[in-house]
């Protein structure tokens, strides 16, 4: 396995070298979020509810959305669990967002999955499968939009640290369009053991980096991978891109530097099931 230099050797202190060292997140760590979270947009919210009915707390919805929310409102009567009729402008105070579609759910967290004994429940080698592995992208409107992409293309998961805190929120809930209960987060508390147990699994890593790689068209993409994608701006921490396999570019016009992060997960993942999937 490639080594895992420090990012900063002269000012960082003596520990293990992580390929997150441009981890943030949107949100505190897990210990310091509430036990709950506000979801909005229809499919969201519908989404959440398919999956997790027993996570629901509280109902809020405008009048024209009743007809769609039937069942929602017969099983909240049934359980015990309150709803309330409101208008547009209470779901924007709500929700602080005007996208909110009519409709407004307080959930329950899902619990935090561990890496390596989630990989045990994924098909083993030589099955195809992919995974997303964000080092640093926090955004929640990319997170949304990568989510919805990886959900179409039958992503397993997304690989994020555990210490970066990333989650879910309320926005990135709604661009997913309900792709955030398809795809889970994964955290992995350690890069070093992360990087072993993919490996064991018999994953490949390719960081996806914006120039001096080899052409997404023209790389030889394994049938197990993990596509690494950093964050707009800062980009991919040397650690991580020294880590990977294969670093791979999304040849261009060259007008502009690179793809949003989302898009380029959208153009990587449809090459990937193209030359995998429909092989």
């Amino acid at each position: 396995m490639p080594s895992i230099p420090p990012r900063h050797p002269r000012n960082a202190p003596s520990r293990e070298a992580s390929p997150w060292a441009n981890a943030r997140s949107e949100r505190a760590p897990a210990a310091q979020r509430g036990a709950e979270i506000r979801l909005y947009g229809l499919n969201a919210c519908l989404a959440a509810f398919a999956k997790r009915p027993d996570s629901l707390r509280k109902v809020y919805l405008t009048e024209a959305r009743i007809p769609a929310l039937k069942s929602v409102l017969a099983w909240c009567v049934k359980h015990r669990v309150g709803y309330r009729v409101v208008e547009d402008a209470d779901l924007d105070k709500l929700t602080a967002s005007r996208h909110h579609e009519g409709v407004c759910f307080d959930v329950l967290r899902s619990p935090p999955i561990e890496l390596v004994p989630w990989l045990a429940t994924l098909p083993a080698a030589p099955s195809p499968s992919l995974l997303l592995w964000l080092d640093g992208v926090g955004n929640p409107h990319n997170l949304g939009a990568l989510l919805r992409s990886a959900a179409h293309f039958g992503v397993h998961g997304v690989i994020v640290p555990a210490a970066a805190g990333l989650d879910v929120s309320g926005a990135a809930a709604r661009v997913a369009e309900g792709a955030a209960e398809v795809v889970p987060l994964v955290q992995a508390s350690s890069a070093g053991d992360a990087l072993v147990a993919l490996r064991a699994r018999g994953y490949a890593l390719a960081a996806t980096v914006p120039r001096d790689g080899v052409s997404l068209y023209a790389a030889t993409l394994p049938a197990r991978l993990v596509l690494v994608f950093g964050a707009e701006g800062e980009g991919m921490s040397q650690a991580m891109i020294a880590a990977a396999d294969l670093r791979v570019t999304i040849p261009g016009s060259g007008a502009v530097e690179s793809l949003n992060v989302a898009a380029s997960v959208a153009v990587a993942l449809g090459e990937w099931w193209r030359v995998v999937r429909s092989s």
